[in-house]
């Protein structure tokens, strides 16, 4: 159970506020100062975690197909790493900026001190499109990039792993590059420089569906706080990628409902008692990119005619203003502003997403009653399983499914467990207990190690 740490015998450090109130980045670090509140942390605790130790921004040349060279921007953001390597992933997307990565790297110190795990945190990416991009110049944009950032990364200094817009083929690629570009002799012994790689280049089993697996294994530990079981549990989902499907396949394996999905192209709702077919609607995105157009057969069991569809299209407005009992955000960030806020109808929002709530989402919520599951601890479950694979990858073995899982949920369970002890200890809510928990962490690290020099 997290309690006050002594400070160390420091004069007062004075935190560096981000220039951008309504930043991404301040999100990240009014979170981390609520927490330092309800601690009492040292001011220099409050001043380390308010700004990234390093930022790396690149720019370099990509030849396209048509044999024309493209400019790329490039960043890396080394946050904190008081606890061990910087750990975070790539991302690839059009809005990728120095800020966004700046709060994402905060996050990702966060939820590696929450899960014990002996990582900090980083995040990183390029300023792309790559939908834009043909195979052969998404594959140049990865080699050159992993060039660009040379010894910025490196299996035991700061550890890359996919993120929105990339995946285990990048990940592949990045290795690939990163062992041709250094000792040749020691290369094949460098393959955990990066996690989340394709099984036959040594990833790990249970990576794809990790952090699915782990919202589950929170929802299983707290919703019994809030009186909400799995089995019959109506929930709607914010995204239908990796991990909300992977999310929504578990879930409905223990008996759960997925009655309402939103995405980029639109919503679907199914009809009266009907459920969406987790599974199906997953088969789908993957063959045609989105849920738009998607249907589905009523059963015999829903008295309905066979050839009716059990799903209707919605709007945003009547995608949100769906009953459910749980609602799992796991898009963009601040996708859930306040006039999504007021039209949502659940009893609990775990995030599957970083950052999905604004400030002032997050504040009406609360107000209305809604428990907030933080990311830091919802979505934890894909940087635990890269550790496992990173461990893995450093030993030269391989670990089967059920132990990767078994790893896994006792990682989880643990995290959720201390954060509802928090909870209770400091009468908080989870989502500030959760940044209690991982700055108390952060805090006994620096009280027994200090501050060079």
């Amino acid at each position: 159970m997290p309690t006050p740490i002594p400070p160390l015998d420091l004069p007062p450090a004075v935190p560096l506020e981000p220039k951008n109130p309504s930043s991404l980045f301040a999100m990240a670090v009014a979170s981390v100062n609520r927490a330092c509140e309800v601690l009492k942390a040292p001011d220099y605790v409050k001043a380390l975690l308010g700004q990234p130790k390093n930022e790396f921004i690149v720019n370099f040349p990509v030849r396209m197909d048509d044999g024309r060279y493209r400019i790329f921007k490039g960043y890396r953001i080394q946050h904190n790493n008081v606890l061990g390597p910087y750990k975070g992933g790539i991302r690839f997307h059009p809005d990728m900026s120095l800020d966004d990565g700046k709060a994402l790297a905060t996050w990702m110190t966060m939820k590696s001190a929450l899960m014990r795990l002996p990582y900090g945190g980083a995040k990183g990416g390029i300023k792309v499109d790559s939908r834009e991009l043909t195979a052969n110049e998404l594959m140049r944009l990865t080699r050159r990039f992993t060039s660009a950032l040379g010894d910025t990364i490196g299996p035991d200094y700061d550890i890359p792993a996919p993120d929105v817009g990339t995946n285990a083929q990048i990940m592949d690629w990045m290795m690939d590059t990163y062992l041709n570009t250094h000792n040749s002799v020691q290369s094949q012994g460098l393959r955990h420089v990066v996690t989340g790689k394709s099984i036959a280049c040594g990833g790990s089993e249970g990576r794809e569906k990790a952090t699915g697996q782990g919202i589950v294994y929170v929802l299983q530990e707290l919703l019994p706080e809030f009186n909400i079981a799995i089995n019959g549990m109506r929930f709607s989902v914010l995204g239908y990628g990796n991990v909300s499907s992977n999310t929504a396949i578990i879930l409905q394996g223990l008996g759960a409902k997925l009655v309402a999905v939103l995405d980029h192209s639109g919503g679907i709702r199914a009809r009266s008692e009907a459920a969406i077919d987790a599974n199906a609607l997953a088969a789908y995105v993957q063959k045609s990119g989105s849920i738009k157009g998607y249907t589905q057969s009523l059963t015999n069991d829903e008295k309905c005619d066979v050839n009716t569809s059990a799903v209707d299209s919605v709007g945003r407005e009547s995608f949100y203003k769906t009953p459910v009992d749980v609602f799992i955000p796991a898009a963009l960030e601040r996708m859930v502003d306040k006039q999504v806020a007021q039209w949502l109808d659940c009893k609990v929002l775990a995030e599957g997403g970083n950052g999905p709530c604004t400030p002032e989402a997050d504040a009406l919520l609360q107000n209305r009653g809604v428990a907030l599951l933080p990311a830091i601890l919802c979505n934890a479950g894909g940087v635990t399983v890269s550790y496992l694979e990173w461990v893995q990858n450093k030993a030269g073995i391989h670990w089967e499914l059920e132990r990767v899982d078994a790893e896994l949920k006792k990682t989880i369970l643990n995290a959720a467990r201390r954060v509802r002890l928090a909870a209770h200890q400091y009468n908080i809510n989870m989502a500030t207990a959760a940044y209690v928990v991982a700055i108390d962490h952060i805090i006994k690290a620096y009280t027994q190690r200090g501050i060079f020099p």
